[in-house]
């Protein structure tokens, strides 16, 4: 097949280019450039889409010896991506921008560049498993190592788009395998520290980055009965589940931390109370996607066993989820939790799985506990 690489810099998309290639592939390396304004080097792990990394993926490229180019996708990241954290934040919400990312960016304008060009397939260094069905069709599932396993944020690829993307990390036993190999193969990037963090923000100051982007104001924080406990100076600072740097002024009645509930950014407020009452039991999610074809519940709403995952890293809980037409006919994912989870917040993804395989996803709109009353 003709393959595209999509060449972050890192030693993980080198070494599946490197697979593509050996597996007899016509493989062409892509670096995406998401910035304008890129710094020159990393800090250890922080950032990534770097001069340095642009480096790093043009000598994987000649090592390799396949052609290597740099596209500019800098302003759809900017509308995409950044825009679209920083308007969640503005609206209350935290959002997940490496979902945003791969569905908008690596899986939409990507692969719809690379398609129109001629290529077959998209191939990255993500560690997730493409399967095909009996009849042919694709489904994506878990890495074979669980502890890297990206599979969660993959979770926003269609059926469309499984048809067309190459994860060649799929089956390969730990991290420590990828970096020997790309030590066998002579690339550079072998002990290259992995990113994390939000790329477009390298020192990890989330909220010092939202100031300069987002009009703070000075607020109330309330308790879970509404008693003002003190004040904040921007509530879009905040997320729930936060524990650090609320300054309260009034302790609780037990003595024991308090933590962020919810965000009110119409009334500007910030709901506080006990850890208890982070724990979720339902969430609602909107704008759905299904990974594959979807199960056959999904068409006739009918519940159906599986497991939720809301973070990248998080466990998997137990859950039983169904699709709801709503009241407006606009619709909705509706998934019970037979485990609470903690701290889910409204703009982060639940992703469901049945065994390894994700069935799909969706944006967290409602979390409701079933300890309290919604707020």
């Amino acid at each position: 097949m003709r393959v595209l690489a999509a060449m972050s810099g890192g030693v993980d998309s080198a070494v599946a280019a490197a697979r593509a290639v050996e597996a007899g592939h016509d493989v062409v390396g892509v670096h995406l450039a998401l910035s304008r304004m890129p710094g020159t080097l990393r800090t250890g792990s922080r950032g990534c889409c770097t001069i340095e990394d642009s480096r790093d993926a043009w000598r994987a490229c000649d090592v390799l010896g396949i052609p290597y180019y740099v596209w500019d996708f800098s302003e759809r990241f900017k509308e995409d991506v950044v825009q679209d954290f920083i308007d969640e934040y503005a609206a209350g919400r935290t959002p997940n921008p490496c979902m945003r990312c791969n569905e908008r960016i690596k899986f939409a304008a990507l692969l719809e560049k690379a398609i129109a060009l001629g290529f077959d397939a998209v191939c990255t260094g993500h560690y997730a498993k493409v399967i095909e069905d009996a009849q042919g069709n694709r489904e994506l599932h878990r890495a074979a190592d669980w502890a890297k396993d990206q599979s969660y944020v993959l979770g926003v690829l269609t059926h469309e788009q499984l048809k067309h993307s190459m994860f060649p990390l799929a089956d390969t036993p730990s991290k420590a395998d990828v970096r020997a190999e790309a030590e066998r193969r002579g690339l550079s990037v072998a002990n290259k520290p992995d990113s994390h963090d939000i790329c477009f923000i390298p020192d990890g100051d989330t909220a010092g980055w939202l100031a300069e982007k987002i009009d703070m104001a000075t607020g109330d924080i309330v308790d879970e009965s509404g008693a003002k406990v003190g004040e904040h100076a921007g509530a879009n600072a905040f997320t729930v589940g936060q524990r650090r740097g609320l300054k309260l002024g009034t302790p609780a009645a037990d003595g024991k931390p308090r933590f962020v509930l919810e965000i009110r950014p119409k009334e500007n407020k910030v709901v506080v109370g006990p850890e208890a009452l982070l724990a979720i039991d339902e969430i609602k999610g909107i704008k759905v996607s299904w990974a594959g074809l979807p199960i056959a519940e999904v068409a006739t709403g009918a519940e159906f066993d599986c497991h939720a995952q809301v973070r990248a890293h998080g466990d998997p809980v137990p859950a039983r989820a169904r699709m709801d037409a709503g009241a407006d006919g606009a619709g909705g994912l509706v998934v019970r939790l037979e485990t609470p989870l903690r701290g889910v917040a409204p703009g982060q993804t639940v992703v469901l799985y049945q065994g390894t395989r994700v069935l799909g996803q969706a944006t967290i709109d409602a979390a409701r506990s079933l300890q309290r009353a919604e707020l």
